[in-house]
């Protein structure tokens, strides 16, 4: 193999090129990115970011190390197309890069309500553009500020706004933020945060709509009452970036489908990251939008596309954490409906604590928040049990 592109300039991006280099491929590296930043740290953007601690030099990802890489970089120019049968890049910018294999790096976008495309004062964060915009809007006097989903996202930028003394309000459709994902005990604990620090949450009322003509005045919810906010940011989800895909002969299933090598029936195409949905032999699938995937997912596909075929697969539980108003909150595996929740050390009434989570007799998840020790001796075990996928 002579040439690789990869086709995401982000955290995943650049751990493939790392890998690939770290795994011995001595090729042409070329990695392409839409945005004209070099890859950086998107997780700080909600926290430190819009605090006014980092500015966008401290969440540079690129170190000295790196240097060695030896990268071919196509910064500022959007993917347009994948040709399969050489394969081959094709850019917006009508140029073509030829390579004898590709990798999909190309992240998640943040979703949008109709109609907010250009109304001052609605924001979503996924880019830092995103966040220089939102840190300027916040720092403009003492905006009241509605925060539309409860998701992690929604939960830091709510925190954010707390420290920063600003009125805010989180609306959440759900009648509790996150419970398919932590469960509902610890879904109620995190949901209780942001009475604890005078933000106010409002959950089981969808949104109506936004208010405002040339600049947002509000938020109307479906039961028609209107939240007054001069800034709103729609923490919604996002969807993957695949629309250039589109034609290729990928199969594109909300990500593009890859096994649990990380390699697409295509071969020699591989796909990490937010936009990477793994398929198990069962035919259960899943994406995971989580940093560590991003890091992790990089070594196994490089390794399978330097061998040609699957012969690693990704066997890590889910992990993730959320930093809310000054506590840590650390969840690592699964939660399915019916699970027991098993508190093994502290209390979640003192939003102190780490459980587990137990379905027959097995483990099938862990939560902490601030007990680092003891959540990391209960992920261990996770981690031993993941299955691929």
């Amino acid at each position: 193999m002579r040439a690789v592109a990869v086709v995401g300039a982000s955290l995943a991006g650049l751990e493939t090129a790392r890998a690939l280099r770290r795994q011995g491929f001595e090729g042409r590296l070329t990695i392409v990115g839409d945005e004209h930043s070099p890859p950086y740290d998107r997780p700080p953007l909600s926290k430190e970011f819009l605090l006014g601690k980092a500015d966008a030099d401290d969440l540079a990802l690129l170190d000295a190390d790196d240097a060695d890489l030896d990268l071919d970089w196509r910064l500022g120019v959007r993917a347009a197309g994948l040709d399969l049968r050489r394969p081959s890049v094709r850019l917006a910018d009508e140029s073509e890069i030829g390579a004898d294999a590709v990798v999909v790096a190309t992240g998640a976008a943040p979703n949008r309500l109709p109609g907010t495309v250009g109304l001052a004062g609605v924001h979503v964060l996924r880019s830092l553009a995103d966040a220089q915009a939102l840190r300027a809007d916040l720092a403009a006097g003492s905006p009241r500020v509605a925060v539309i989903g409860g998701s992690f996202i929604g939960a830091e930028i709510a925190s954010a706004c707390s420290a920063l003394g600003l009125a805010a309000t989180v609306i959440e459709g759900l009648e509790t933020p996150m419970e398919s994902v932590l469960g509902p005990g610890v879904a109620r604990v995190a949901a209780g945060l942001h009475g604890d620090n005078g933000v106010r949450l409002l959950c089981g009322v969808p949104v109506g709509g936004i208010r405002g003509d040339d600049r947002v005045t509000g938020v109307e919810l479906a039961d028609g009452a209107l939240v007054p906010a001069d800034v709103v940011v729609m923490g919604i989800g996002a969807r993957p970036n695949t629309a250039w895909l589109t034609g290729s002969g990928l199969e594109l299933d909300d990500g593009v489908v890859c096994d649990t090598g990380m390699l697409t029936a295509a071969g020699r195409v591989a796909a990490v990251g937010d936009v990477a949905r793994c398929r198990s032999a069962d035919g259960t699938s899943a994406r995971f939008e989580h940093w560590t995937g991003a890091v992790q997912q990089p070594d196994v596909a490089a390794a399978n596309l330097l061998a040609g075929a699957t012969v690693q697969e990704y066997r890590r539980a889910p992990y993730f954490w959320s930093d809310q108003y000054g506590v840590r909150l650390q969840f690592a595996g699964r939660v399915q409906p019916g699970d027991e929740l098993r508190v093994v050390e502290g209390s979640l009434d003192d939003r102190s604590f780490a459980a587990v989570y137990e379905s027959g007799g097995e483990v099938t998840a862990a939560a902490a928040m601030d007990r680092p020790r003891a959540f990391a001796r209960l992920r261990r075990g996770i981690g031993r049990a993941a299955a691929p996928v």
